[in-house]
């Protein structure tokens, strides 16, 4: 991995960190409606998403709300070799990774075609679409054959120029907030 591309994670990174509480929730339910109101989360039955991070967009909003709305939900969960699959979500269900991150217990993945729409998440997107993530390459990996709608939601300040690498997979479009 490049040292530009280590930067613009790290200080992107920095800023998302910086967003004081009150700021980004007002954001993170600008960043539902809009989500909500996409033709392509209407169409969609079946959402993957993420469990996020403290200073990531709150999917656990969006959670509640597909929910709400009737929408299968699945989250990721990875595997050996840097694979990630999808699973249904089961908040009764999950376990801390050595990333620190939360993941389903169960191995009943869902097929890549079953998936109507895949919220994917990133530190930094540059206006084509290509994303920076943390590093390990899951998503790119899986995105490669994936066929169905990539929607990603982000703050403002993760907006960046950047060249991608060639392995790279764009997302379909990035919803913002401040939605300037």
């Amino acid at each position: 991995m490049s040292s530009v591309k280590k930067n613009n994670r790290s200080q992107v990174l920095q800023e998302m960190k910086a967003i004081p509480a009150e700021v980004k929730a007002d954001w993170d339910q600008s960043l539902l409606a809009q989500f909500v109101d996409h033709p392509a989360y209407q169409k969609a039955e079946t959402i993957a998403t993420y469990l996020a991070m403290p200073h990531e967009v709150d999917t656990a909003l969006f959670i509640q709300r597909f929910l709400a709305d009737g929408k299968t939900v699945l989250v990721p969960k990875t595997y050996p070799n840097r694979l990630l699959a999808f699973v249904a979500y089961d908040p009764e269900a999950l376990e801390e990774t050595s990333f620190g991150l939360l993941e389903p217990t169960s191995d009943a993945v869902v097929a890549p075609d079953a998936i109507d729409l895949i919220q994917v998440p990133g530190v930094c997107f540059n206006p084509e679409g290509y994303r920076i993530g943390y590093g390990a390459g899951f998503y790119d990996r899986f995105l490669a054959n994936y066929k169905g709608k990539t929607l990603s939601t982000a703050y403002a300040c993760q907006r960046l120029a950047f060249q991608p690498e060639p392995h790279d997979i764009p997302v379909g479009e990035v919803l913002y907030a401040p939605n300037d």
